[in-house]
């Protein structure tokens, strides 16, 4: 045998080239068996895919609408926000007033925009022209207070003058004392037809319309806000049925509410007509022994700041001083609530021109002076 016979050289390369061989035919067997796509299962991907293309683009378009206020219909609408709302509320009133469409989208541009603390209380007047950005910022509270501000309830007690209301609330701590001191005397209401605003420098120019009621204002409040409050509820109360009765009463919106701020601070709370039909008999009847004089002292502790009156305090030459100058003091002396608002414009029908605190708390009502001074003695 030759040498070539045992050599492994010549069978390695041939193996190895079979095997390559090998290896290339079943590739290629392989990549025959692959299945090709249907034209059909293409087609049905491609319009799967425009139509969810399209969805998407739609939705986008019509939250851009709603955003923008794009295409919408000219709406307007008066919203108010109180103090228990917050931004579902809020966005649940816009919905509701056609203001907006897609209440989810709104609360999550609200929530990108810090929304709570801009939007306040108040009451608004809003349309459709107003993107998302108009909308919050056409909620911004003129008195700088938002949704998210710290806020105080404060009572004004019926009865109480301009001086010791803005007293409570500065105490309360709604705003600086001298701020809403100077608010009552020199700002501008402009809203308010009832207010004066030709003859400014005197808080007095508020007396009797400053609405008693629970309110809850923001923290260092501004001023004129705070006291516009009070305002806006005294014509609210002030409706259309009440200022009917004013016009037919004879009197003056001014010469009622003094009628009942006296009757505010006369009454026991359950005589409010009674005193009433005193006040409109004393001034209607000056023939009669009381002469037209409505000798009350509430005015008299009005104009002077003293609960206990003293014989100097009733010889005051003041237009408050009621036991010197015939009918009504000129500006009310309190702010009166609704009840002896309503008893100013509806007296009781009587001839009483007297009456006396009795010892029970209660009225006693007289027709004459001797009657009168009988209750008196009586009562010793």
């Amino acid at each position: 045998m030759s040498e070539d016979r045992f050599s492994t050289t010549g069978w390695d390369r041939d193996e190895v080239r079979r095997q390559a061989e090998r290896r290339n035919t079943g590739s290629t067997a392989k990549k025959k068996k692959k299945r090709k796509k249907s034209p059909v299962s293409v087609l049905l991907y491609l319009v799967f895919v425009v139509a969810a293309s399209f969805v998407v683009a739609g939705v986008g378009w019509l939250l851009a609408n709603d955003l923008c206020a794009l295409n919408k219909e000219y709406k307007e609408a008066t919203i108010e926000v109180t103090q228990d709302d917050d931004m579902g509320s809020v966005t649940k009133k816009l919905k509701e007033a056609g203001l907006i469409e897609y209440k989810w989208f709104f609360r999550l541009f609200c929530a990108v925009a810090n929304a709570e603390e801009k939007i306040g209380e108040g009451t608004y007047t809003l349309n459709t022209d107003m993107d998302y950005r108009a909308l919050i910022t056409g909620m911004v509270s003129k008195s700088g207070g938002s949704m998210t501000a710290d806020t105080v309830r404060v009572t004004i007690p019926e009865g109480y003058s301009v001086q010791q209301i803005i007293d409570l609330l500065a105490e309360k701590g709604v705003s600086d004392k001298e701020d809403l001191e100077d608010a009552a005397m020199n700002y501008v209401y402009d809203d308010y037809d009832f207010v004066d605003n030709e003859n400014l420098g005197s808080i007095s120019r508020l007396e009797g319309y400053l609405f008693p009621n629970t309110y809850d204002f923001y923290v260092g409040e501004k001023a004129s806000s705070a006291l516009g409050r009070l305002l806006k509820e005294f014509g609210r109360q002030m409706d259309t049925e009440m200022m009917e009765l004013v016009e037919n009463s004879g009197y003056s919106l001014h010469e009622i509410l003094t009628i009942a701020s006296l009757i505010e601070k006369e009454t026991d709370g359950t005589d409010r007509q009674l005193i009433a039909s005193v006040i409109y008999n004393r001034m209607n009847n000056p023939s009669k022994e009381t002469a037209g004089l409505l000798q009350i002292d509430a005015a008299l502790v009005y104009a002077t700041g003293h609960n206990e009156l003293t014989e100097e305090d009733l010889e005051l030459d003041s237009p408050y001083n009621l036991y010197k100058n015939k009918g009504l003091p000129p500006t009310p002396i309190g702010n009166p609530g609704i009840e002896s608002i309503k008893a100013a414009l509806m007296p009781a029908d009587t001839d009483y021109y007297y009456y006396v605190l009795g010892n029970d708390g209660k009225h006693i009502f007289s027709e004459t002076y001797a009657q009168h001074q009988q209750v008196i003695a009586g009562l010793k």
